[in-house]
């Protein structure tokens, strides 16, 4: 119904578009009958209008599409740079018709020249108001009105978020972590991370599509078996098209930390100014101390990169590099440690073989000759 009278009423307009448009060419033509003139405007009219009235249908449809994605363009859109534009666009609106007012009296390009001018400095408004919008806050709330005295600022409780990346989820040990109960507050899941987790998930490859299901069945486990509030955040910038970038505006615009243990993403976030918080760091963190001096067990399983190293493990994946191992492989020996050496990869210990370790074999061995 409701769509019939808009196309009745597209129809009428159109109709009497045609009409004055007919009544502009038949001025022109003074010396004819004024009935074939009454006659063609009719007919001019009819024929806009049937026009305007088979295209109606598109033309709602254009109008009510570009509504919806200006509609959904606002909902992303935070107030603040809303009411910031709207602000800034008044004050491009107001300077565009004094400064037009100059310029419309001039022949033939006057008007013309008025309207693109207005254009112009509305839409240099509405982006600087967005982009200034902190000042223009700043400005309105940090001054009474009539005088110079600053309003005192209050603070509510800040929300206590922390955003995830799509390389710790797949990891799975945050879940750990959670159920331990180090981590306090909100986390937050981006709604671009969910999609990026759910294109991995699909991938043609193995290996990824294993990773992306293990991430969202990781999620899930955070969700409905662990005591932590997660929330899933929609908002999106369709103007950045990496998914590192996103995290690191969000955390910005939130002022949140991110959980990641991608290293490029945590020195990009670090030069921005987010706080990260670092899985590899914390798994590093929480490690045993080991001096130099001390006495460790450790089972020596391969060679090392330099000549005569042999190279062990600890439980928590630790490498211990020893001097002088590679005739130890596959054995467990004492090692006494020489240096320990932090890298962004982890930490590796330096160690060498006890002495007694040493005159014990060496005496073993001589027992074995003598046939003892």
């Amino acid at each position: 119904m409701f769509e019939g009278i808009i196309r009745v009423v597209i129809m009428l307009s159109a109709a009497a578009g045609g009409v004055s448009l007919g009544l502009i060419f038949t001025g022109l033509w003074v010396d004819g009958p004024a009935e074939i003139k009454w006659a063609l405007l009719g007919l001019l009219g009819i024929i806009t209008g049937l026009i305007g009235y088979s295209f109606a249908p598109r033309l709602i449809s254009i109008v009510v599409q570009t509504t919806k994605w200006f509609e959904s363009r606002l909902q992303k859109t935070p107030t603040q740079d809303i009411v910031g534009g709207a602000i800034g666009l008044i004050i491009g609106l107001i300077i565009a018709n004094l400064f037009g007012v100059s310029i419309y009296r001039l022949p033939l390009v006057g008007p013309y020249l008025a309207i693109a001018a207005s254009l112009i400095i509305s839409y240099l408004g509405w982006s600087v108001g967005t982009k200034k919008k902190e000042e223009f806050f700043s400005f309105l709330g940090g001054f009474r009105l009539g005088g110079k005295e600053k309003i005192p600022k209050t603070e509510g409780p800040k929300i206590n978020y922390k955003i995830l990346d799509t390389s710790v989820i797949i990891d799975g040990r945050i879940a750990d972590i959670c159920k331990s109960g180090f981590v306090e507050g909100i986390l937050l899941i981006p709604g671009f991370v969910l999609e990026e987790l759910r294109h991995i998930a699909d991938s043609s490859d193995l290996l990824k599509r294993n990773r992306g299901r293990r991430g969202l069945d990781i999620l899930n486990k955070i969700r409905k078996e662990l005591d932590v509030m997660v929330k899933i955040h929609e908002k999106d910038y369709e103007d950045i098209a990496e998914v590192d970038s996103k995290l690191v505006r969000l955390a910005q615009e939130l002022g949140a930390p991110v959980i990641t243990n991608d290293f490029n993403l945590n020195k990009v976030a670090e030069l921005q100014g987010v706080k990260v918080l670092n899985i590899n760091e914390l798994a590093n963190a929480v490690k045993p101390i080991v001096l130099p001096g001390e006495e460790m067990v450790v089972q020596v399983i391969k060679d090392g990169k330099e000549m005569g190293q042999g190279v062990g493990y600890l439980d928590d994946g630790t490498m211990i590099v020893v001097e002088n191992g590679k005739r130890y492989i596959g054995q467990t020996i004492s090692v006494l440690v020489t240096s320990v050496l932090q890298t962004a990869a982890g930490r590796m210990i330096f160690a060498k073989p006890k002495p007694f370790e040493k005159k014990f074999n060496g005496q073993h061995a001589l027992e074995v000759n003598a046939g003892v």
